[in-house]
Order: C-alpha cells, then structure tokens, then sequence
C-alpha cells in the first residue's frame, strides 16, 4: 500500500511540472506577440531645429530665380589685322575708353619693309610718268616739224602750178614742165594728209601711254595706302567709346591675323545672364517678365533668350533690363534675378520642402492638432515656384508640415514635437 501511495505522488508532480511549463510557454509567446505589436517609441524633435509652415489657398505667383551677372549687350571683339609682335600695353582692363584710344602697340619689321618698298616704287613710277610725257612731247614736236615741212613743200608745190599754168596758157612753158609741178603738187598734198593723220594717230597714242601710266602709279597709290593703313593699324585702337573689358595678348606675343587682341564693351548697354537650374528652365519662355536685384536697387526687365544647352547642371538666361541701371552698375557684376513664369488662381499651396520636385509625391510630418506629434503624410505636389509648391493632394487648408530635411528620422512614422 505505501509504494502505490508514492507511485501516484510522483506522477502527479510530473503532470504539475508539465502544466506549469505550457502556461509559462503560453505566457512568453503572448508577452512577446504583445510586444511585437506595440509602435517604437516615437522619438524626440526640437521644434527650434526644423522649419514648419502652413497650407494656404490663394493665388500663387509661380517664379523661377538664378543667380548671375550683368553683361553687355554688345562686346566688340578687336582682331590682328596683320602679324606682328605685341611691344606695349597701353591700358589695363576696366579703363574707359574712346574711339582713338589706342590699347596695344605692335611691331612688324617686315611690314615696314613693304611699306619702304611700295613707296619707292611710287616715287619711280612717277618719274617714270614724267620721262614718258617728256619723249612723247619730243616725239610729238618731231612730228609736227615734219608736218609742217610738208605743208610748207606743198604751198609752194600749190603756188609753183598755179604759175606754170599761167605760164602754159601764154604758150611760154610746154605741157611736160607743167604735168610734172601737177604731179609735185599733188604727191606733196597725199603726204601732208598722210603726216596730218599720222600726228593725230600719235597724239592718241600719246594719251594711251600716258593713261597706262596713270593707273600703275594710283595701282602703286593704292598699295601705298593699304600698306600705311595696316602700319597704322599696329596702333590697335577702341573703336568705340566704352570700357576696356580684357586684353587678350601679353607683352612679347607673336599674333597673327584674326587673333584676338582685346574686348570693349558699351556699360551703359546691359543684360543679365541669369543661371537657372535645368530642372526649373523647362518653362522659361522668351517674353516672361523678369526682375533683377543688383543689390542696389530692383531693375525689372524681359526674357530676351534661353540657351539650349546646359552647363554644370544650370542653363543661361538672358534678361533684358527695361529700366535705368543704378549707380554701380558694371560688367560682370553679380546679381540675383527672378522670372515671373504664370500666375496660379485659387490653388493650395506650401512652402517649398527640402527634397520637393514638381509634379511628384512625397511625405511630410504633419503637426497633429494638439501640436505635440508630428505624423508622416503622403503629399501630392504640383507646380512648384522659387519658394512655393501648389498642393494637389494629401494636405488642406490650415495644415501645418514640416519642411526641413527629416531624413533622420526616416524609420518613423512619428515624431515627438519639443516646443
């Protein structure tokens, strides 16, 4: 009877100890199924730290900005007319200047040389002009002489028959005397016509030689010219009245024609060549209004060109000024523009987040009522301005988000405001 009584205790604590050992079990896998479903602990957020605003409706000025410089409108470029080599700086840049400012001296030996050259051959073609009018002139008194002998021969020819007809008529003078003064008479008539046509054929003749002359001296002119031109040229001048932006050559350089030697630009004619990131240029249109900030005053103005292409990430924006430039206003002067792009009416709208791009979705903390929580919101952005984005979903009037950089605290969903 007692081993049956021990039997029974034994088995009775091994049951216990099972009992006990499922209901600890049982405990364990509903603390930790409990656990697995309680949130992480949202975590803490100085409100100083990150930059909220508030969902408003209106009308909203959709606006691109870039920063830039004042340019001018027109540059001239001043090119090596001849090659030579650079011997003077006259002038640094940022000098005004005139027309007859002279900036660089040049110095072409070989240059030179021609032009010596071209003006000896002028000096000889010239006395060659004179010896060439002294000969004909000779040649033609020659001419003339012989001419006059002949007239002369042939008067006396003339008066010689006129006699000896007289003479035949008297019967003093027979018929053979009187055939022969005839033919005289008239082969000195056929010679005198013959000199008189000879002398006009050389006075033409003359006038030729003297014409072929005349144009190799004004051909030699001309050369002359041009060569004292380009020697004058190595005198590089403004051209115009304005400010020297840059010389382009230094003290020694050999340049050759076409090279450029220095730029001038007009300051009272200005633009702006505004940088706009690539990602807001798409709707910059020719004709939008701009205003420029020059930091001394507010110059409004017209978008004027768009460069098609792209550089570091940002597009060049021409802005034509429509207004007086202030004082201080210079080339290359940095400045800040904002073009005026379409004017939205009746939109929500909120300030521009950090990492917003139009016309996507994005999450933002938004403030809970009681302003001490912040929780994640997918918000559905639409046109975007310098400063603004329109609000096509996710938000209402009177929501206030945060728009500062949250990428902390991207494994939350909420946020412990600190105030």
């Amino acid at each position: 009877m007692p081993d049956i009584v021990r039997k029974d205790f034994a088995r009775k604590r091994r049951i216990k100890r099972i009992i006990f050992s499922v209901l600890g079990l049982a405990v364990v896998a509903a603390i930790t199924y409990g656990l697995s479903r309680l949130e992480p602990a949202a975590p803490t957020v100085e409100m100083g730290t990150v930059f909220p605003d508030t969902v408003k409706f209106g009308n909203l000025m959709r606006s691109v900005r870039g920063l830039g410089t004042l340019v001018p409108e027109s540059i001239i470029f001043i090119p090596a007319k001849r090659e030579g080599r650079v011997v003077r700086r006259l002038l640094l840049p940022g000098s005004e200047v005139q027309p007859n400012t002279v900036l660089l001296e040049l110095s072409s030996p070989q240059l030179e040389q021609e032009v010596f050259n071209v003006e000896t051959q002028l000096k000889a073609d010239a006395a060659d002009l004179e010896a060439i009018r002294v000969r004909l002139e000779t040649e033609r008194l020659d001419q003339e002489s012989v001419r006059a002998q002949v007239e002369s021969d042939y008067e006396q020819a003339k008066a010689q028959l006129q006699a000896d007809e007289q003479l035949a008529k008297a019967g003093l003078l027979d018929q053979l005397t009187l055939a022969k003064s005839r033919v005289t008479a008239q082969q000195l008539g056929i010679r005198l016509k013959l000199e008189t046509e000879r002398l006009e054929i050389r006075e033409k003749s003359v006038e030729a030689q003297l014409a072929t002359q005349r144009a190799k001296i004004e051909q030699s002119q001309a050369l002359y010219g041009l060569r004292k031109q380009e020697l004058a040229d190595l005198q590089v001048r403004a051209g115009i009245s304005g400010v020297l932006q840059q010389l382009e050559v230094e003290v020694g350089q050999l340049v050759t024609p076409g090279t450029v030697l220095a730029r001038v630009s007009d300051p009272q004619r200005l633009k702006a060549a505004l940088r706009i990131p690539e990602t807001q240029v798409r709707d910059v249109q020719i004709g939008q209004h701009a205003e420029v900030d020059t930091r001394n005053g507010i110059i409004p103005g017209t978008v004027i060109r768009v460069d098609p292409a792209s550089i570091e990430g940002t597009v060049t924006v021409d802005v034509q000024l429509d207004g007086d430039l202030p004082r201080g206003a210079r080339p290359d002067l940095s400045v800040d523009g904002t073009i005026e792009l379409e004017r939205l009416v009746d939109v929500l709208y909120v300030g521009r987040p950090v990492y917003g791009q139009p016309e996507s979705t994005i999450s933002l903390f938004k403030v809970q009522p009681d302003g001490q929580y912040a929780l994640r919101t997918q918000v559905e952005l639409g046109k975007g301005s310098v400063n603004y984005f329109e609000i096509r979903g996710g938000l209402q009037e009177g929501d206030q988000v945060i728009l500062s950089d949250m990428s902390a605290w991207d494994n939350y969903d909420r946020i412990r405001l600190n105030r």
